[in-house]
């Protein structure tokens, strides 16, 4: 199967600041692609844009729970490159705990960066991808999506949500030749999971506990290298020795 060529193409990833995002950002930039960097840290999105370079990566301060704030990355990404040929909304909060001893306002946060956030990002690339009847729309979901687990009620709520959002999108709009799918992973040692420690990843690596953003940002390369006819729904990538 031939893959195709990503040099040139443009994608918006959301949550670049760090984790899953960094990662793969510099692995489409490897590859030709050019970025626009959207997250809440901006200095970080900076730090990323200039080491990628001028002509290849754009740093857009972006709170995807915030509707100007995404209307205004869409409007940036267009003017600066022309066009947008891929999004990867991998902004997310992942919040842990019993539901009756979380306060709302963090579930509710969570709800409006994980759920809300994605919708109004698939929203605003839509027009653009509809008009050049092409484009990848690539949503990063999780194993919480694919089962119960046990004090994430709201987080796995948000992505089995996704996840049925995602199905049916791809439905809406196979027929303008755009791709719709979600990359579902267990655990990353990452930021997000509390590891911070290159060591503590390390460890965890060797003891097949986890995956680094790395391996995740691998697949997501080989999901948007495929040949336009195929088609991904769902890629579930664990480490080898978690057990779900």
């Amino acid at each position: 199967m031939e893959m195709q060529d990503l040099a040139g193409k443009v994608a918006i990833i959301t949550g670049a600041g760090s984790g899953i995002g960094e990662a793969t950002a510099r692995a489409l930039a490897a590859r030709g692609v050019r970025l626009a960097l959207a997250g809440r840290r901006a200095d970080r999105l900076q730090a990323l844009a200039a080491s990628l370079g001028a002509r290849q990566g754009l740093a857009v301060p972006t709170d995807v729970s915030h509707a100007e704030d995404v209307r205004r990355l869409v409007e940036r990404t267009l003017s600066h490159f022309g066009r947008v040929d891929i999004l990867f909304a991998n902004a997310g909060q992942f919040v842990q705990g019993a539901v009756a001893d979380v306060e709302v306002e963090r579930l509710v946060a969570q709800i409006d960066t994980n759920l809300t956030g994605v919708l109004r990002c698939v929203k605003a690339v839509l027009p653009a991808m509809i008009a050049q009847r092409s484009g990848d729309i690539l949503v990063t979901s999780s194993i919480s999506g694919h089962t119960d687990i046990d004090n994430e009620a709201v987080y796995s709520a948000t992505k089995h949500a996704v996840g049925t959002l995602v199905n049916i999108l791809r439905r809406e709009v196979a027929a303008h030749g755009i791709r719709v799918a979600t990359i579902s992973p267990g655990i990353v040692l990452n930021e997000i999971w509390g590891v911070t420690d290159p060591a503590a990843v390390a460890d965890g690596l060797a003891a097949h506990r986890g995956l680094c953003s790395e391996d995740v940002a691998d697949l997501v390369v080989y999901m948007l290298s495929l040949p336009g006819r195929v088609t991904l729904r769902d890629i579930v990538a664990l480490g080898q020795g978690q057990i779900i």
